[in-house]
């Protein structure tokens, strides 16, 4: 039987030095917090940033075309008029309900209006959340293992797919390692009021990097979730199949996070996903679900009305 919930951690290091740089966030910073035992702890990568990473596990920047391995699946492809790609379901940062989908064109369909009925939204009737969910897998199966929010409010309902998959990296015992630098200048040497924001002059700065006792990465699949939705079972089997091929993708090229944080995985308590065998799964789930997947839908934004 399938567990609720299969939980994944990841000993990750550094992969060159002690130092790395943690995610920031305007106004605050590095996200430090105290643990139970009074040590400082760090929130490295938030579960809203591992969302973005995994989901770019399905997407090939280099093609601006997912990932062949997932290419019997479908998604939305944002293009404009001339047909040149713009984005995508797997890029946009609310998926399927991304303001270009919405304010796009689907053949001769506003796009708002095209969602609102694949979805099946009528007014005086209760919200149909498996037919939600059904309409979202046609669509792009992606939408389901990271969630999407329909916040439309001339919608009768804002249908709402919570995070299937979280993941977040945290370190432990971290200690503020600060340095700094300065931006030079080799032909004005100057503080002239005004020339820093024009880019000219010596400018010195500071660095606020970390190093810490332990770095993991933690994964959590919800099962439950999945099998909330009501699809037919190789449907369901494909969404845990899609989650572990995110995952195991993710770990396998290493977490280069930014710049100055670039780790490496010593070790997976709990089994690490093959993304390979994930990879054959996906393709035989899909075969035996044809009928639920969709083509990948094109949507062409014009852009911003006046």
């Amino acid at each position: 039987m399938t567990p609720q919930r299969t939980v994944l951690e990841a000993d990750l290091t550094p992969v060159a030095g002690q130092r790395f740089q943690p995610t920031g966030f305007p106004d605050l910073g590095a996200a430090e917090f105290d643990s139970a035992d009074g040590s400082k702890s760090l929130l490295v990568e938030s579960a809203q940033s591992m969302a973005n990473r995994l989901e770019a596990t399905t997407w090939d920047e280099a093609r601006s075309d997912q990932a062949e391995d997932l290419a019997v699946l479908p998604y939305v492809r944002i293009v404009d008029p001339a047909g040149d790609f713009l984005s995508s379901s797997r890029l946009e940062a609310h998926r399927l309900a991304s303001a270009y989908v919405m304010k796009g064109t689907v053949g001769e369909a506003l796009g708002e209006d095209w969602m609102k009925d694949r979805l099946g939204l009528e007014a005086g009737k209760p919200l149909d959340y498996r037919a939600v969910a059904r309409a979202c897998f046609a669509l792009d199966p992606v939408s389901l293992v990271h969630g999407v929010f329909f916040a439309r409010g001339k919608w009768p309902w804002q249908p709402r797919i919570a995070r299937a998959v979280t993941s977040f990296v945290e370190a432990y015992r971290a200690v503020p390692a600060i340095s700094g630098g300065v931006k030079r200048d080799m032909v004005i040497n100057e503080a002239k009021e005004g020339a820093t924001t024009e880019g000219y002059g010596m400018v010195p700065y500071h660095r606020v990097e970390y190093t810490a006792g332990a770095i993991t990465a933690y994964f959590v699949i919800d099962h439950a979730q999945f099998r909330s939705y009501g699809l037919p079972e190789p449907a369901t089997a494909l969404l845990d199949a899609l989650a572990e091929f995110e995952i195991g993708s993710l770990l396998d090229g290493g977490l280069r996070l930014r710049t100055a944080c670039d780790l490496h995985v010593v070790e997976v308590r709990g089994t690490q996903p093959d993304a390979h065998d994930a990879a054959v799964r996906i393709a035989k789930l899909a075969a035996e679900c044809s009928d639920l997947l969709g083509p990948v839908t094109e949507v062409v934004w014009s852009g911003r009305s006046k």
